[in-house]
């Protein structure tokens, strides 16, 4: 029998949910959860059945007896002036860029405790210590990076290293809306004291150093990646 014939012949679904609140809280947090269906069927009477489906949330559990490093780098840019930034624009940027960190670090605290050397890398922004219109919303999460990174680089001393990268614009696709076209790249390059934007090599490159044990020595640094538009004066 196909899905369409049972479906033209089923009486009623059901959903056991012993407790839906449950169900709600776990929403934003789905992520770390498998979902288990289990639908029987049931004949009523002739052309008739009756369709019981019960979900089972089963935890994810990671294999992971030790980790070494944590690196969190979640992608937005969301610029908008305030007269049309939303509140909402406002929580999904420190839901991502935040909260996300936070559920990253938690999760993962037990076993980089057991690592060799860990370390963890969060990104910040150059836009925390210049200010530049448009960028309220993502500045706001950012500057809470930076303060978990101060705050969690002595709380986890000498255990755990933490440190952030601060990147200026850098040249990826998740850019390109704001780098659109040669002349906007050349004026980006042109505000930089070092006449240049950032690659993602060498970004990825500061990653690498940071989480090595030749930085086994630095730890609640926000490192500015930034081309002198921060550093220098204009």
């Amino acid at each position: 029998m196909t899905h369409k014939i049972i479906g033209k012949y089923i009486k009623e679904l059901k959903f056991n949910i012993p407790n839906p609140k449950t169900f709600f809280l776990l929403a934003k947090d789905i992520a770390n959860y498998k979902i288990n269906v289990d639908i029987k069927s049931v004949q009523v009477r002739q052309n008739i059945i009756e369709v019981l489906t019960s979900l089972k949330l089963i935890p994810v559990k990671d294999d992971f007896e030790k980790v070494d490093t944590l690196v969190y780098c979640p992608g937005s840019i969301n610029l908008k002036p305030i007269s049309t930034l939303s509140i909402e624009n406002f929580r999904e940027d420190f839901e991502l860029n935040v909260i996300g960190a936070v559920k990253a670090i938690k999760k993962y605290l037990p076993v980089l405790k057991k690592g060799e050397n860990p370390s963890i890398l969060l990104f910040s922004t150059v836009a925390t210590k210049l200010g530049m219109p448009y960028h309220a919303s993502v500045a706001a999460s950012k500057s809470a990076i930076d303060g978990i990174v101060k705050t969690l680089g002595a709380e986890l001393a000498p255990k755990i290293r933490i440190n952030a990268i601060a990147p200026t614009i850098t040249k990826t696709e998740l850019a390109s809306k704001i780098l659109r076209n040669d002349k906007v790249v050349e004026n980006m390059i042109e505000r930089h004291p070092l006449k240049k934007i950032l690659s993602p090599e060498e970004v990825s490159k500061m990653a690498k150093f940071l989480i090595s044990e030749d930085a086994s020595s630095i730890s609640g640094q926000i490192i500015n990646m930034d081309a002198g538009i921060v550093s220098f004066k204009s």
